[in-house]
């Protein structure tokens, strides 16, 4: 087993006992170093909008320019501004629906619908539109899935039934992206629609639909490019039921959606009409980007990124008896580091062919956001960014065989990293916990959302010495004591070995990227395929 703080200078002879050129020294050291200064207490547990914020970003863009790197965002600056909505429902919210005779049919918000203004102003009054049903609102062509058929929404009001169809066809116990809200108001949005609701097939009187009213009071942060809708709803079962009806149709035809031969059906003669306002205040926060610019193929990109902030400390969580800090240190000032160290070592190969840029994301823990705003915005068009390969908590363990990564099969990424790990002994494995939607849940997904194709390493569990069920059980114990918990603080006795392991991985996949001509593609079954081939064009 490799020692504690000695990794980097063992796996780098490692790679090149075995020929491989360009090998860099990532030592447990630097990781160690520049961990323990980001996740101070001085640095207040890093929440965006605050003195920790400010001193966090001070701090890395030091480090960039000792290094000589450029400034990576517009004009010759370091940072991308970033302002975030945040969205809160004005009492008084009103809703109702006319049947094909006519008749006026008052919803009592909070009862009968829940509704959320999701227009840049807060305000949305929609007057008598037409009602679609649309199944599960999924248009999957790689899966020959098409809930909307030829029905044209333009101007309507489209519901949709939560999540996704179970089984294979859908990458079983691994949810897709088809299964999110955001998706689903995406698509509509992409048809025409002016609303999305989700139907909740429960009860008025239900635990679930309580749970949803609850939930829909609250402040929420609208996510940076999101779909341009008039307003969003969830109705419960009781008020469906009454629309089906109304339109001569049962729940029984509604609910015949999971076999993939339903088509969205329009509730004939239902028009609902909805009044809705929030206020709205913003939160300015910002990513930081440093680039080392391309010699030959400038405009073509490659991006690490890494998410910066994390949950703050006593003024994020008021009342809190003991520690007041959530210091952040594997989350996610160890993947901060990481990108910084990658930064350092690119640094000092020869210039890259193509341009690599270190992202520096705001607000992940908020709902990845400043990578969304990125994406909705970026300073490197999308369409040729190579890839994105994104650090989010390097991994604290001695050595693995398996470097582990989220949404295995999802883009060839995946079969590059396993060539350059195979010849060490090691493999690419998925993350082995399928509940948790990780593919869902980092900064790499606003990437692949735009049809990037995205990696996302994360903690192998074969550990050299002890196998997977050693490793298993340690990773297990960790998180549950440390994710974001106020635990999760430097400590001298951290083990980065697996991380220097996977580092060095991850800069030689870069660097093959930023001296190679192709493009990473996405596998047949992903349903991010469809969304890059859009922009084929540019890249040919």
């Amino acid at each position: 087993m490799f020692r504690k703080l000695t990794g980097g200078v063992a796996i780098a002879a490692v790679l090149l006992a075995a020929g491989v050129a360009n090998a860099q020294d990532f030592t447990a050291q630097a990781l160690s170093d520049g961990i323990r200064v980001i996740s101070a207490d001085e640095f207040q547990g890093r929440y965006p909008g605050t003195e920790g914020e400010r001193m966090t970003l001070e701090w890395l863009q030091a480090q960039y320019e000792a290094m000589g790197l450029q400034p990576g965002a517009l004009n010759g600056q370091w940072l991308q501004r970033v302002e975030l909505k945040r969205y809160t429902p004005v009492a008084g919210a009103t809703a109702s629906w006319t049947g094909p005779d006519g008749a006026v049919h008052p919803l009592t918000v909070g009862t009968d619908i829940t509704l959320r203004a999701v227009t840049n102003d807060g305000r949305a009054s929609i007057r008598d539109a037409a009602v679609v049903f649309a199944g599960y609102g999924i248009t999957a062509p790689e899966r020959n899935w098409d809930d909307y058929g030829d029905l044209d929404v333009r101007g309507k009001v489209v519901v949709v039934i939560a999540g996704e169809p179970d089984g294979d066809l859908f990458n079983g116990e691994y949810a897709t992206n088809y299964q999110s809200g955001a998706y689903k108001a995406d698509e509509a949005f992409r048809r025409g629609a002016v609303g999305v609701i989700t139907l909740l097939a429960q009860p008025a009187s239900s635990p679930a639909w309580q749970g949803t009213v609850r939930a829909s009071s609250r402040t929420r942060t609208l996510t940076p490019g999101a779909a341009d809708l008039e307003f969003s709803g969830v109705v419960n079962h009781d008020t469906a039921h009454g629309w089906a009806t109304a339109a001569g149709l049962s729940m029984d035809t509604l609910a015949n959606t999971a076999s993939g031969q339903f088509k969205a059906v329009e509730l004939t003669g239902v028009k609902l009409s909805v009044d809705a306002s929030e206020t709205i205040d913003t939160l300015v926060t910002h990513n930081l980007l440093a680039k080392i610019e391309g010699s030959a193929r400038p405009n073509e990109t490659i991006i690490y990124s890494a998410h910066w902030d994390h949950v703050g400390g006593e003024a994020q969580h008021p009342g809190v008896e003991g520690d007041k800090i959530w210091n952040g240190a594997w989350d996610n000032a160890s993947g901060t580091i990481g990108v910084l160290e990658m930064a350092r070592q690119l640094s000092q190969a020869p210039r890259p062919q193509r341009t690599i840029v270190f992202a520096h994301m705001a607000a992940e823990e908020m709902g990845l956001l400043g990578a969304y705003a990125y994406a909705a915005d970026p300073v490197y068009p999308l369409e040729t960014t190579v890839a994105d390969i994104n650090i989010d908590m390097l991994p604290l363990s001695p050595s693995t065989r398996d470097i582990a990564i989220f949404g295995k099969g999802q883009n060839d990424l995946e079969d590059r990293l396993e060539a350059l790990a195979t010849p060490l002994g090691r493999y690419v494995s998925d993350d082995g916990m399928p509940e948790q939607g990780f593919y869902y849940r980092s900064d790499h997904f606003p990437f692949a959302r735009a049809g990037v194709p995205a990696l996302m390493p994360w903690h192998g569990w074969d550990w050299v010495e002890g196998g997977r069920e050693v490793g298993e059980a340690a990773w297990r114990t960790k998180f549950a004591a440390d994710y974001h918990k106020p635990s999760d603080e430097w400590s001298a006795d951290l083990d980065f070995t697996s991380a220097v392991e996977n580092l060095t991985l991850l800069y030689r996949l870069g660097l093959d990227l930023a001296n190679g001509t192709d493009w990473p593609g996405w596998k047949p079954t992903s349903e991010f395929g469809q969304v890059r081939d859009r922009s084929a064009a540019a890249r040919r």
